[in-house]
């Protein structure tokens, strides 16, 4: 996952403001307390952090992929 993803989702559950400070508040137990912005400036996989931070905020599984997109069309090549 990349971390324009992992804001997708954080975006998609949790609201474009709220997400941010959750991010940089929520301490994650999973990994000792940091937070999610600490360990994804650490290198931390963006998936592991996405999947303790939805574990420990209850999202539900079937929410855990964010909103289904409609697939973007790609213009003919000509």
């Amino acid at each position: 996952m990349r971390i324009s993803e992992f804001w997708r989702r954080m975006d998609d559950e949790f609201g474009e403001a709220y997400s941010r400070t959750l991010a940089g508040h929520q301490s994650l137990t999973a990994f000792g307390g940091r937070t999610a912005e600490e360990l994804i400036a650490s290198g931390e996989s963006p998936r592991l952090v996405w999947e303790a931070l939805a574990g420990q905020m209850g999202v539900p599984p079937q929410r855990r992929l964010g909103r289904d997109r409609p697939i973007r069309e790609r213009p003919d090549a000509g």
